[in-house]
């Protein structure tokens, strides 16, 4: 299994769905970021202000990250984990 070290925060957990098909979100904002070592699979996709992850009980996570997507794109192709 492969990990990625980053500086991230919670921003939203999304528990579900309602009857309507919305989204059930539960605003964080935690106020310190916090360095994990995450695993690559559980990465979904990966935007300029996000890092959306799996999370326990069907649950998806809006992280946010220091850093910019051009850096971390650079990480990730350094590790062999981008496509060409």
């Amino acid at each position: 299994m492969k990990f990625l070290e980053l500086e991230v925060r919670t921003a939203l957990i999304v528990h579900g769905y309602d009857e309507k098909n919305r989204e059930i979100t539960e605003q964080i904002n935690e106020p310190a970021f916090t360095t994990k070592l995450i695993a690559i699979e559980r990465i979904q996709s990966i935007s300029e202000q996000y890092v959306l992850v799996t999370s326990s009980h069907g649950r998806i996570m809006y992280w946010e990250y220091r850093g910019t997507l051009a850096e971390l794109r650079g990480r990730l192709a350094e590790a062999g984990l981008m496509l060409p």
